[in-house]
């Protein structure tokens, strides 16, 4: 039987983790907050292991979803790290959002452990998690690549593989580079269409059926309208995400100044205490905003 390890039982990893559970996978946890593990095993079925490294002893998948790179090379190269641990021929899927830069050192590394190491970040948010329709973009071994997709596939959707290692963080930039004007956009619709007057539901029902549709307006301008901003994705996280876009462009030498400008504006949510907001709360600062 496939055995296969998931470490970080957050936002997105905690229902990732038990679609495994459910699909059938021999499932092992492991997580830093001791009570989220014991949640998790009362609700699915499957093993709590007590370190990372007692994880990697006993699988030969290891899914991680952490929260940056920092966490990353914890997992894998500190005190109770799982390097010196993982069993030969070892696939790790890491659905963590990091730079790109360390995937390609993190598989490096890995391969000469015989082991593999896939960089798989996700989009679709909390609900997708949730649902199982998380769409998912993979860098790295194009052989390791096809020996995870069954796995994967028990809580996504849709997945690509995108080219060598680092080739998913990229796609996972060009995502983010995308959503942030579009957040931005959305964010000053609704604002124009409220100082406006207008009915914001019969705006907003007219210009969802056409060429203003986007996954962001369909799920994301009623609660704007209602301030209700507890929704998945957090600024904090979003912008961790457009600090490394940021880093990576300076690299290659690519043009972003929207992005820069929203990441800009993203840290005035943080400033005004808007860290844990989901990412829609950029309307906020513009409410604050004089009024021209």
């Amino acid at each position: 039987m496939t055995k296969v390890g998931f470490i970080g039982l957050g936002i997105m990893g905690f229902p990732m983790s038990s679609h495994l559970s459910t699909k059938g996978f021999d499932t092992a946890i492991y997580n830093r907050t001791k009570e989220t593990s014991k949640k998790w095993s009362d609700l699915y079925k499957g093993i709590i292991k007590s370190s990372p490294q007692d994880l990697a002893k006993s699988v030969n998948f290891i899914i991680m979803c952490v929260g940056n790179d920092d966490d990353v090379k914890e997992i894998l190269f500190g005190k109770e790290g799982i390097y010196t641990h993982l069993n030969p021929k070892t696939i790790l899927i890491d659905h963590t959002t990091t730079s790109a830069e360390l995937s390609k050192e993190v598989c490096a590394k890995l391969k000469d452990k015989n082991c593999y190491y896939l960089d798989a970040p996700v989009s679709g948010g909390q609900v997708g998690a949730e649902e199982g329709s998380l769409t998912i973009m993979v860098g790295g071994d194009k052989e390791a690549y096809r020996n995870s997709i069954d796995i994967m596939n028990s809580y996504a959707k849709y997945i690509k593989y995108m080219g060598p290692s680092g080739a998913g963080q990229l796609t996972k930039m060009v995502n983010q580079i995308a959503i942030a004007g579009l957040l931005q956009g959305l964010s000053e619709a609704v604002n124009f269409s409220e100082k406006a007057g207008l009915d914001s539901e019969d705006v907003f029902n007219v210009i969802s059926k056409g060429a203003a549709q986007s996954w962001q307006m369909d799920n994301r301008w009623q609660t704007m309208v209602r301030d209700e901003f507890n929704f998945g994705f957090a600024v904090d996280l979003m912008r961790k995400d457009l600090d490394i876009v940021s880093d990576e462009a300076k690299r290659i030498k690519a043009n972003i100044n929207v992005t820069e400008l929203v990441n800009n504006f993203y840290k005035q949510v943080q400033k005004d205490g808007g860290g844990r907001l989901d990412t829609s709360s950029l309307i906020k600062r513009i409410k604050k905003l004089p009024q021209n």
